[in-house]
């Protein structure tokens, strides 16, 4: 039976796009299931502020009447004026290993990009860089943090078969933790602090920290402009992403930096891994769900490093190596052994070179792919 491509249309079929992975991924031990509700609402113009600069468009592949694909496109038009190109963004695509249905769903995406004007098509990237992006290509054997993504092994030759070729690769790196922090670090924190007038933010509850979070989205539009995919947030997308992840993190992961006037110049967010938590919860908070994420952040044996960031005037200063430093200390009170980090891109030699003066594995990789039309 001929494959069939439907777009999305109603919520009924958001939700079907929404649940294909579950089934796709149902007896693989390494993928982490999202929160439906959350993607849910990431998929909807009336629940993401996103789309005041985005449009999109959402289609499930279906064979024998059986979901069998997916894929969504958005073009971002904030993303077209900084760059100064018609791009189109391929979102959210998984597919069963059948060709044919990943070039169905591709060449969707590609007719819907050139009728609205676009020149050429990319991805998988979200609606901004705290959104899905990328496919992975290495790693397949390891589980990924919830702010990482998971696919199979046969992605990348489907996007290659379809004529794409690789734009941008992000690598991520596992560390194992020291029993003690070397003297020689502890002695350049103080160092810097004293020479630069630097305070060190901590939190305690998760009101302070969320007091914090307009100064944090403020500095990760400074510090992030430059990079690849990378569009300045509003301040409603701001909000919308401080109550998706703000409400789950421990305020004890979370460190600040001020200069000497009180203004935020630094800041680093990790998480007690809650990935295998997440595959516990199956995609919902209720009614368990919750129970598994708050047993996980109690007693964690492995961190996910979810974002940093440093003011673009103060890079090179060593304001990392005292965020690190800092939370480092927290990890080892907490009996943490590994590290995981989220995606770096490939050209962001400083942030690489930095962790890898740790013990450390580079374990996954994942690829943007690009073709013009």
């Amino acid at each position: 039976m001929s494959i069939v491509i439907k777009a999305c249309e109603t919520t009924h079929d958001l939700k079907k796009f929404v649940q294909l992975p579950y089934e796709l991924y149902s007896t693989n031990p390494y993928w982490v299931p999202p929160i439906k509700q959350d993607e849910l609402k990431a998929l909807q113009r009336v629940s993401n502020p996103a789309f005041d600069n985005c449009e999109a468009k959402f289609w499930v592949a279906y064979k024998n009447n059986k979901a069998v694909g997916r894929i969504g496109a958005i073009i971002n038009h904030a993303a077209n004026e900084k760059t100064g190109e018609k791009m189109c963004r391929i979102s959210r695509i998984e597919f069963i290993d059948d060709k044919e249905v990943s070039k169905q769903l591709l060449a969707t995406a590609e007719k819907w990009a050139r009728d609205n004007g676009m020149e050429g098509i990319h991805g998988p990237l979200g609606f901004t860089n705290l959104d899905h992006q990328a496919i992975l290509i290495e790693g397949f054997d390891h589980l990924p943090s919830i702010a990482s993504e998971y696919h199979l092994p046969y992605y990348k030759e489907h996007f290659e078969a379809a004529g794409y070729e690789k734009e941008m690769d992000w690598i991520e790196f596992r560390l194992k933790l020291e029993k003690e922090i070397p003297e020689k670090a502890l002695k350049l924190n103080d160092m810097i602090q004293r020479r630069y007038n630097l305070k060190v933010v901590h939190f305690t509850s998760k009101d302070e920290m969320k007091a914090y979070a307009p100064k944090i989205f403020k500095l990760l539009n400074d510090a992030f402009g430059d990079l690849f995919s990378f569009v300045q947030m509003s301040e409603k997308l701001s909000e919308f992403y401080s109550e998706k992840y703000f409400n789950i993190l421990n305020p004890k992961f979370v460190k600040v930096i001020e200069d000497k006037d009180n203004n935020t110049i630094g800041f680093i967010i990790s998480l007690p891994s809650l990935s295998k938590a997440m595959q516990r919860a199956r995609g919902k908070l209720l009614p368990f769900g919750w129970y598994h994420i708050t047993q996980a952040l109690k007693k964690p044996k492995v961190v996910d490093l979810l974002l940093t960031g440093i003011h673009p005037d103060w890079q090179a200063q060593g304001v990392s190596a005292l965020l690190i430093t800092e939370l480092q200390k927290v990890m080892m009170e907490h009996g943490v052994e590994y590290v995981e980090t989220t995606g770096m891109i490939e050209t962001n030699e400083k942030a690489i070179n930095h962790w890898k003066n740790y013990d450390h594995i580079q374990h996954k990789r994942k690829r943007c792919f690009r073709k013009m039309f």
